[in-house]
């Protein structure tokens, strides 16, 4: 019992080894103590009653042994079962059973004769297993002519050696159907089990070539409820690593050309200091303030990918405390409105002064607005509108950010919060790594809000921050 299949067609089985035998030795007994014999019964007493009814005509049966005997002889050949006769002492007048010559003349020792001599028919039936024993007796009354004494009695009888047979059949019956049921037990357990096994072997080789790196490949969801859910989650976690296997390839090819594009600016700076720059002191500031400035942009993205970090690490951490919203949010828009104007952008922001205050992480807070700013400010061509509006509705604030740029497909739309990602219109620019949108949208549902967008291609893009209110 070392495979699932052996175990399986044993848990089958059992129940049908334990119970079959039980139920064929039950219902044997049921047949043959409910059915065969109450059937004899019913066809010896049938017999005896004809019997009866023809030893009435008889009379001399009852007084003389050798008319009995001649009476029994000619009755023997149509009745099944050992007739005998006994006069109204409960002597035995005739048998048809030779062993019973010695018996002649003498009483019988049965119960049942003093009832059948008061007028009363008997029957009696025994479950035995002795092939010699009585298994139905019949006891019918035979009366005079004028119907007023019992002059005799008409006994019949079946031994198990006589009935062996039916009984025998009975029992081969029981046990083939035994037999089958077990067998029929056995074919649904290998059924069922090679039915539950194949999808188990066709998930375990999978997992083990993904465990060794060889294939990311899903695999059909069959067989029963368990092994379809447990085949869901396999392909659940094939998706997942594939997602971040192309996650790992942008993450380094973002971070190459990211940190490359810096970089070769701060090399080309320092070639030219090196090279006499310095000397002329515009030229070197110049070239300082544009260090200084890859610098910060090397510093953003250092913050960009630790805030990244702290997500999945799980100890992103927010320093709350009341933020009046009316007075905060025009001095966080102040930094984005000139950037917004410096670009050509109509910069239109409508703050209502009684916003609320909340329980908030102003920094956290702004570097989610401020995300969300960048984008519009980034992706709108010169000439457009980037607006900045708030209200209160449903329990919660709203800070809303919309712009004129190109838009955003649908079927990009459930994908912008993805870590690393970046859109058809995103690949036209080559700044950032596709974290804005991500790192936007875990601060905002880190301060229990959520982050709506709604977009149509080529008519701009509206970004909705919902806090609750406390």
């Amino acid at each position: 019992m070392h495979t699932l299949r052996q175990r399986l067609i044993l848990s089958h089985m059992l129940p049908s080894l334990l119970l079959i035998p039980i139920m064929g030795i039950v219902l044997i007994y049921v047949i043959e103590t409910r059915v065969v014999l109450a059937n004899l019964s019913s066809e010896l007493t049938g017999q005896a009653v004809l019997i009866a009814e023809l030893a009435e005509d008889y009379p001399g049966v009852w007084s003389d042994a050798e008319t009995a005997q001649a009476f029994v002889a000619r009755i023997d050949p149509r009745v099944s079962a050992r007739l005998m006769l006994l006069d109204r002492d409960g002597r035995l007048l005739a048998s048809s059973d030779p062993a019973d010559a010695p018996l002649v003349g003498s009483r019988l020792a049965v119960p049942e004769i003093a009832h059948v001599l008061s007028g009363r028919a008997q029957v009696r039936t025994t479950y035995s297993r002795h092939l010699h024993e009585e298994v139905v007796d019949v006891f019918i009354p035979v009366w005079a002519f004028d119907e007023r004494q019992v002059v005799g009695i008409v006994r019949l009888n079946h031994r198990l050696a006589t009935v062996h047979e039916r009984f025998l059949r009975v029992r081969q019956t029981v046990a083939l159907v035994s037999l089958g049921g077990l067998l029929l037990s056995a074919l649904v357990g290998w059924t069922l089990a090679l039915h539950l096994e194949r999808p188990l072997e066709r998930i375990t080789r999978a997992i083990q070539l993904l465990a060794s790196g060889q294939s990311l490949d899903l695999i059909p969801e069959q067989g029963p409820r368990e092994i379809r859910s447990l085949a869901h989650a396999f392909n659940v976690l094939v998706t997942r690593l594939r997602t971040l296997e192309e996650t790992r390839h942008r993450l380094l090819a973002n971070l190459v050309h990211e940190l490359g594009r810096p970089l070769g600016a701060l090399h080309s700076a320092i070639q030219a200091l090196l090279g006499g720059a310095d000397e002329d002191p515009r030229l070197r500031r110049e070239l300082l303030a544009g260090m200084e400035g890859e610098v910060e942009h090397l510093r953003r993205l250092l913050d960009d990918l630790s805030h990244v970090h702290d997500q999945l690490a799980g100890a992103l951490e927010l320093a709350r405390r009341p933020v009046p919203l009316g007075k905060w949010l025009p001095q966080a828009l102040a930094p984005w409105r000139a950037s917004a104007q410096e670009k050509g952008l109509q910069w239109v922001a409508t703050i209502p002064a009684d916003l609320p205050a909340l329980q908030a992480d102003p920094d956290r807070l702004a570097q989610a607005l401020g995300n969300l700013l960048s984008n519009a400010i980034m992706y709108t061509p010169s000439g457009g509108r980037v607006a900045v509006d708030a209200g209160v509705a449903d329990g919660a604030v709203w800070i809303r950010v919309s712009d004129t740029g190109p838009g955003i497909p649908p079927d990009e739309q459930a994908r912008i919060f993805t870590p690393f990602y970046r859109g058809r219109q995103a690949r036209r620019f080559p700044q950032g790594m596709g974290l804005g949108l991500t790192i936007a949208h875990d601060l905002v549902v880190a301060h229990g809000g959520r982050l709506e967008v709604e977009s149509t291609p080529g008519q701009g893009s509206r970004f909705t921050i919902w806090l609750p209110l406390e």
